[in-house]
């Protein structure tokens, strides 16, 4: 293991909750042998950010968020208000982090999750593939894992958190000589302002490989929830039960990419129909294999507001969920209710090379 301390965030870890109780519990088994500093109070937060002229950029760290039975942990908004103002100035750039959350509920781990990967990837963090340990009230959870490890749910939770620990100390992200892109849509490039913007972000993208897939009219069905041992037959022949574009060009496609780039209009404060189609129809191509060496981006576009929403759909589908690895800043965020009117906003030159800088700095690996 790569020696390099690892920076454990735990809000109002003081209290009497039964969450707090059980994640110290995990921690210390989770911890034990790794070198580790535990900052418990924004103020040591704020001194370790002091502390050096690069600040906080660069380190590994880990999240760590009791819940209670409400959902609500107050140092936990603190934290979340000072990555925010952080956006601007990529406090938490270079950084690697997981996310361990606690709840004395079945509600609410993964929402606190994705709101808090959300405001630490706009910060300039990154997570690897999975990045979240979240341990629900019952544990029940954890009812598969503990049956394959052959141990109860509170076995399989801290072993889950063991393993997270040490992802969050060793993972390492491997650019390419030659990187591929897949840039998934579907859009009318008319009237898109999300199509206007990538236009002009591929411009910028000199030594990568690019291969778009437009997504529009019916061309793709959502997956109809196939029996486990059905998905996993068609999966191992990187097919599905339902065929067409899916498993003729989108599967294939994703094989090859070593990055994925949606572009994601904002439709009703969700993905669109056929976006969410791929997502959930990589299913089949993810029972056998994984997707931690891809990385994801996205250029969303909302006509007033929400972006925020698509941004955390993203996050938790696709990282959490599917493994994709989330670079730092992975998505721009535009406001456009007009036809190319997001390309004449304010800063919008500079947004445009930031982000382009983001996606061939991620991929590219250069001299």
């Amino acid at each position: 293991m790569e020696t390099r301390e690892l920076l454990v965030i735990y809000p109002q870890r003081k209290g009497a909750d039964q969450a707090r109780a059980r994640l110290d519990v995990v921690l210390d088994h989770a911890l034990e042998g790794l070198p580790v500093r535990v900052l418990e109070k924004m103020e040591e937060l704020f001194d370790v950010e002091a502390a050096s002229e690069e600040g906080l950029s660069g380190r590994r760290l880990l999240f760590a968020i009791p819940l209670g039975a409400d959902g609500i942990n107050h140092g936990y908004y603190e934290l979340l208000a000072w990555l925010r103002s952080g956006f601007p100035k990529k406090r938490l750039a270079g950084c690697t982090a997981g996310l361990l959350i606690d709840a004395d509920s079945e509600l609410y781990t993964k929402s606190a999750a994705r709101e808090l990967a959300a405001a630490a990837n706009r910060a300039g963090c990154a997570f690897f593939g999975r990045p979240l340990t979240e341990a629900t009230g019952s544990l029940d959870n954890f009812l598969v894992q503990a049956a394959n490890l052959k141990t109860d749910r509170m076995g399989a939770y801290k072993n889950s958190a063991k393993v997270l620990a040490e992802q969050v100390l060793t993972s390492v992200w491997k650019k390419r000589t030659h990187p591929h892109l897949l840039v998934l849509h579907a859009s009318n490039h008319r009237t898109s302002n999300t199509m206007a913007l990538w236009e002009q972000v591929k411009e910028r993208l000199a030594g990568v490989e690019i291969r778009e897939l437009n997504l529009r009219n019916g061309t793709l069905e959502d997956c109809s929830g196939c029996p486990y041992q059905m998905c996993l037959h068609f999966g191992e022949r990187g097919q599905c039960f339902y065929g067409g574009a899916m498993v003729e060009d989108v599967y294939p496609a994703v094989k090859w990419a070593d990055g994925i780039l949606l572009l994601c209009p904002n439709y009703n404060d969700a993905l669109s129909a056929n976006l969410t189609a791929f997502i959930n129809r990589l299913t089949a191509l993810f029972r056998t294999m994984r997707f931690y060496e891809k990385a994801m981006f996205a250029i969303v576009v909302s006509g007033y507001s929400g972006s925020d929403l698509i941004e955390e759909q993203l996050i938790g589908a696709l990282n959490m969920n599917k493994t994709f690895y989330l670079p730092g800043n992975f998505c721009m965020l535009e406001t456009g209710n007009s036809p190319g009117s997001a390309l004449r906003s304010q800063g919008i030159e500079t947004r445009l090379e930031e982000f382009a800088a983001t996606v061939r700095g991620t991929l590219l690996e250069t001299p």
